[in-house]
């Protein structure tokens, strides 16, 4: 029966949290146990936390700011079979555990399994692949973030630390990137995942400039981390800047000047 160690990383949120601790009490699977990683300044969250210890087994612990700081910080008390990661405002459905669990059970050859993550009307949060698959270092970018990813615990045995270098709050300019830059090195030492959008997990979808332009900063450091090549990067650029084309057409500029923002953050985060 496979445990599931749920590592949540949080700062400045406390009534997205309560919605997340709320979605994990309806679970209709039950082996997991949560580790909060607090990177308040205050105790903001005690009382919160401490109202849903006596439903399901958390921890709380503090780290210093930094996403990939307070996820290593809590991968020191994960002991699950299946090691995810929350981000604070999402939520998962009822039944995402119990489903993951089958799937796990049913494909051993696989070492983690990334979900598709859905708005709070039921539209994809962002741009997923249609179809289910394995996934490589190209489909990675289309097929898993953070809060999407179940991972064997061999993988993060195996992996070890985030960079820290990476992500929201790291105190460089690379406002993400994170977990692609886990799966991939996860990937270059022989481990294997799949893509299944039947399943998923909630997650708001934010368009704010200064966050797309950063979260492109990230995308552009791991393209040039990790040497993918010229077509694939000028690739990465068309998508934006074709999204920002077709924004003005539509007379979306808000929408357009998040899309520049990220082809900009893309190109910097590249040639930096």
């Amino acid at each position: 029966m496979l445990k599931f160690s749920l590592l949540l990383a949080t700062v400045g949120r406390t009534a997205e949290l309560e919605r997340f601790l709320s979605s994990l009490d309806a679970q209709t699977y039950r082996n997991f146990d949560l580790i909060v990683v607090d990177q308040n300044p205050d105790e903001r969250l005690a009382a919160l936390v401490q109202s849903y210890a006596g439903r399901f087994p958390v921890l709380c612990v503090k780290s210093a700011p930094g996403l990939s700081r307070a996820r290593n910080a809590g991968l020191r008390y994960v002991s699950g079979d299946v090691i995810a990661f929350p981000d604070d405002d999402c939520w998962y459905p009822p039944d995402l555990l119990r489903k993951a669990t089958l799937w796990l059970e049913s494909n051993v050859e696989y070492d983690g399994l990334s979900v598709l993550v859905r708005d709070g009307s039921g539209r994809p949060s962002g741009h997923w692949a249609a179809r289910q698959g394995g996934i490589n270092r190209y489909a990675v970018w289309q097929k898993a973030r953070s809060m999407s990813v179940l991972l064997r615990r061999r993988v993060v045995d195996a992996v070890g630390a985030f960079d820290e270098s990476l992500g929201a709050g790291a105190g460089s300019p690379w406002g993400s990137g994170e977990e692609t830059d886990y799966l991939i090195r996860a990937m270059q030492v022989g481990y294997h995942f799949y893509y299944e959008p039947a399943l998923s997990v909630c997650h708001p979808e934010f368009r704010e400039v200064a966050k797309a332009y950063a979260y492109g900063m990230g995308y552009g450091r791991v393209l040039r981390k990790h040497a993918y090549p010229a077509w694939f990067v000028i690739c990465c650029w068309a998508r934006s800047l074709g999204g920002a084309l077709l924004s003005l057409a539509a007379l979306r500029f808000y929408s357009a000047s998040c899309h520049w923002a990220a082809l900009k953050g893309r190109m910097r985060g590249w040639i930096q």
